[in-house]
């Protein structure tokens, strides 16, 4: 969640960021659904990460069928990279104009789930650092909260951020406004994990948070690339978080672990570390026999086998490097929201076998790399993330890929 993710004010007012709950009600060209029912906020707290735009996204639909996961944590929200007051997707792609991640979230809510969006994460700028108070910097996330609709956000607040002093002023302070202006809004602050717990910068964010008064529904660490090696270095720093909590806030330990979350990384870390599905059980048995509030991980675009399985000892943004079937660290998530997840996993569609028995293209249906359809009596298969575009229409340049007659 950290260095692999570092592959990975403007014209925005005060005014909306003081536009409250009506927002929720704005319709905005090539916004995502506006009619989506929230989720319970355990949902919202057990949402894995997945990189929309990124490392290979995977098909969420498919991962819902599978897990029975409702709700997806997407990643990330950050400044424009020549430098602005206005939110974008990685850096690059403008919310104001996105129609990509907007269909992504309305094909998720179509199957009776939702999201949260993320703000910041590892490299980057981030808005708390372009944004020049805290009033903009809640503007620019008012946008992103408007357009999609959203009754979730997570602040994920680490370097090279939460290093400068201002920036954490202004991204806290946003989440205060936010949290305000957006009644029922769950919001979540996401910061690095030590064996202690959290380091100085992470101690000085939670300072920061008591000056200006801001509680959010947790403050998670996460536990990992800091010389951690499995659950039991995990859940010693949760404990030792859960103390800086109560010194930080005057909270006994039981309101302390009910604002504390966990957010790890599956497989191997970009450190080294392994974190198997064995860890996973076990951290979340912690979780909830401490009544924790968040149970995350990073991410749904790793929660796949390599090839080889351990990836030749690498890590990658795309698999997780440990053996693993698909999805089997999204099923503790879904055991965090309280669910059982499916025993079975639904079957795949079959490759093309000389005659059309692969589905038939659909302008409405989302496709990602690999996928196959048929379409005017041939075999078609998607390139990369697609939906409404028909195949064959764009030449060989296109997202389909023509594998001949059925």
């Amino acid at each position: 969640m950290k260095r692999l993710r570092a592959l990975l004010c403007g014209a925005a007012t005060a005014a909306l960021a003081t536009a409250g709950l009506a927002a929720f009600a704005a319709q905005q060209a090539s916004g995502a659904s506006a009619d989506a029912t929230a989720l319970s906020n355990r949902w919202y707290a057990a949402a894995p990460y997945l990189m929309p735009h990124d490392n290979n996204p995977p098909d969420a639909g498919a991962i819902m069928d599978a897990t029975g996961l409702k709700a997806f944590q997407l990643a990330f929200i950050l400044a424009p990279n020549g430098v602005g007051c206005s939110p974008t997707w990685d850096g690059t792609s403008p919310v104001s104009s996105d129609t990509a991640v907007a269909s992504v979230i309305s094909a998720i809510r179509a199957k009776g789930g939702d999201v949260s969006v993320s703000i910041g994460g590892y490299g980057g700028t981030k808005l708390g650092q372009t944004c020049s108070d805290a009033a903009s910097t809640a503007a620019a996330y008012q946008q992103v909260i408007t357009k999609y609709q959203l009754k979730a956000i997570d602040f994920d607040l680490e370097e090279p951020e939460y290093e400068n002093a201002a920036a954490i002023a202004h991204e806290i302070g946003a989440a205060k406004i936010l949290q305000q202006n957006n009644p029922g809004l769950y919001v979540s602050v996401t910061t690095a994990g030590t064996a202690d717990g959290t380091g100085w910068f992470g101690k000085q964010m939670l300072n920061e948070a008591k000056s200006q008064g801001f509680t959010p529904n947790n403050f998670s660490i996460m536990p990992f690339d800091g010389g951690f090696n499995g659950a039991a270095a995990q859940t010693s720093a949760l404990t030792n978080f859960n103390s800086i909590l109560q010194s930080t806030f005057g909270w006994d330990a039981a309101t302390a672990y009910a604002h504390e979350g966990f957010s790890g990384m599956n497989g191997r870390s970009d450190t080294g570390e392994y974190f198997r599905q064995a860890d996973f059980q076990t951290v979340l048995d912690y979780a909830t026999s401490h009544h924790m509030d968040r149970f995350t991980f990073w991410s749904l675009n790793r929660d796949r086998q390599c090839s080889p399985p351990d990836n030749n000892g690498q890590t990658s943004g795309t698999c997780s490097s440990v053996a693993q079937s698909d999805w089997d660290f999204a099923k503790y998530s879904v055991k965090f929201a309280g669910v059982t997840p499916p025993t079975t996993t639904p079957p795949t569609t079959p490759p093309p076998s000389g005659s059309c028995t692969v589905a038939a293209w659909s302008s409405s249906a989302v496709y990602t790399a690999g996928n196959t359809v048929s379409y005017g009596g041939h075999t078609w298969k998607a390139k990369w993330w697609t939906q409404n575009e028909t195949p064959g229409t764009t030449g060989e340049w296109g997202v389909w890929q023509d594998l001949g007659a059925c």
